[in-house]
């Protein structure tokens, strides 16, 4: 696979671990290898666990190439809005193993997906975009809107604010919250659990009920490469 996105099979259960710097950037090459390691996991028929580093899964997009040129910026946020919506239609579970921090884009990577497990600690998530003077993108918000609690939507959305892994669970970014010893062991548990369901009838299920959002992104992705460019 990727040097910056390490693929594991193991019981019908694939594990992407991001690995890339520091803060876990997410660059074009990130979503690349991201995109390649889906595509093996279809091959595989695996449910997914995604995680990342020990306190990271990841801080955004590679801020070096969000500034290196408005057209760069906009080819990086269209390619994670895309990688956002397929994950939300992808055919197998999702599992996100979350070992810390998640910000901005590594935000969007736990609403994108069907099940998200955060550990304990002082670890920050949420949607920093208006705090570091960035407009939030059409497709954004709308993942936000369908994911997070009506309550904590306009205030992560609009107002930036950063929660922790309990105040992160109560706004809808995660679903679980364990001690950080136990992250793996509890993804594993989960995944083996969504193992067990009908992969055909989750697919179709997901697909009905995700039918207006992924409508509502499409639109939204033309809107940001209209809007931003």
């Amino acid at each position: 696979m990727s040097d910056l996105i390490s693929y594991q099979l193991e019981d019908g259960i694939a594990t992407l671990t991001l690995n890339n710097g520091k803060v876990n950037a997410i660059s074009p090459d990130v979503i690349a290898a991201f995109n390649a390691a889906l595509d093996q996991a279809v091959q595989d028929r695996a449910v997914v666990i995604i995680t990342g580093q020990p306190g990271i899964l990841s801080g955004g997009y590679d801020l070096k190439v969000m500034t290196s040129s408005p057209q760069n910026a906009v080819a990086l946020v269209t390619a994670g809005s895309t990688l956002a919506r397929r994950m939300l239609a992808h055919p197998y579970p999702i599992v996100v193993a979350c070992p810390g921090h998640a910000i901005a884009k590594g935000a969007f990577i736990l609403l994108s997906a069907d099940y998200r497990i955060g550990v304990e600690g002082p670890f920050n998530i949420g949607l920093n975009e208006v705090q570091i003077g960035m407009t939030m993108h059409h497709a954004g918000i709308e993942l936000a809107r369908d994911r997070l609690r009506k309550s904590a939507f306009h205030r992560s959305v609009i107002n930036g604010e950063i929660f922790d892994p309990a105040g992160a669970m109560d706004a809808g970014f995660l679903d679980k919250v364990v001690p950080a010893e136990q992250l793996q062991a509890t993804a594993i548990a989960a995944a083996q659990q969504l193992k067990k369901i009908n992969m055909t009838a989750h697919k179709n299920t997901k697909l009905k009920v995700r039918k207006a959002l992924l409508e509502t992104l499409d639109q939204a992705i033309e809107l940001d490469q209209k809007h931003l460019g």
